[in-house]
């Protein structure tokens, strides 16, 4: 009859302990960015609650009453209705949530990215030439994935590597590398500027000295060398 009795009492306790968390959500962010993660509840009658891990963030009595952790987190958090919204996001900051709202616990993650992109040989780029795009994510959890979008709407997503062979006008503004983890998003901005190669010695020569007279002409010779020491000058 007690084994029957602890049986039951066992299974209630099980079942109020679930009642009283509620599954979470994994949120994402960027170093230096900013990040607001639900609670899971739009609206509280008696208390909300913040904590990561067994740190204190932040509580909110039903009067409107705060009060703040000392931790570096919390004063760099702020809860917005029921929401706690970072700012300056640290990679110390990833890890577990815990909103408490009236009692019920609701538990979230938070996964810290280290984004940075960079081109080579750099964001100047001749037509013609070859450039490498790469971006690099640090921190990166099982099922996210990183691509490149061009700024060609007509053009295909790239990987995280993104191989110019040959640059194109097309390739010219601004790169995005996004990060997608669900329906979580993160991008990162990257500007190239293709230009017109420079003009070689014999069209130089060739512009500066057109001319109706035959090419044989001692103003045609003069002009010539002229032109290339310009050349040399200006390029060179």
């Amino acid at each position: 009859m007690c084994s029957e009795l602890r049986m039951k009492m066992l299974v209630w306790f099980v079942f109020v302990l679930g009642a009283l968390s509620a599954a979470g959500e994994v949120f994402v962010a960027k170093v230096g960015g900013k990040v607001t993660l639900n609670c899971g509840v739009s609206s509280y009658r008696r208390s909300l609650q913040w904590h990561h891990g067994t740190d204190f963030l932040h509580s909110v009595d039903q009067r409107g009453f705060t009060r703040r952790g000392t931790v570096d987190l919390a004063r760099r958090s702020v809860v917005r209705q029921t929401n706690l919204e970072i700012s300056s996001v640290k990679e110390t900051d990833a890890g577990e949530f815990k909103c408490l709202a009236d009692g019920t616990v609701h538990q979230h993650s938070l996964s810290v990215f280290s984004v940075s992109v960079s081109v080579v040989p750099s964001a100047d780029l001749l037509l013609g030439s070859e450039a490498t795009l790469q971006c690099d994510v640090k921190g990166l959890i099982e099922g996210c994935e990183v691509k490149w979008r061009s700024p060609n709407v007509d053009s295909p997503e790239w990987s995280p590597t993104a191989q110019l062979k040959p640059v194109t006008s097309s390739h010219d503004g601004t790169w995005q590398c996004i990060i997608t983890c669900g329906s979580n998003r993160l991008s990162e901005d990257l500007t190239i500027t293709v230009q017109e190669p420079p003009p070689t010695t014999s069209t130089t020569t060739a512009s500066l000295c057109s001319s109706k007279d035959s090419p044989k002409t001692t103003f045609a010779i003069v002009c010539s060398v002229f032109a290339e020491l310009l050349f040399k000058v200006i390029f060179h």
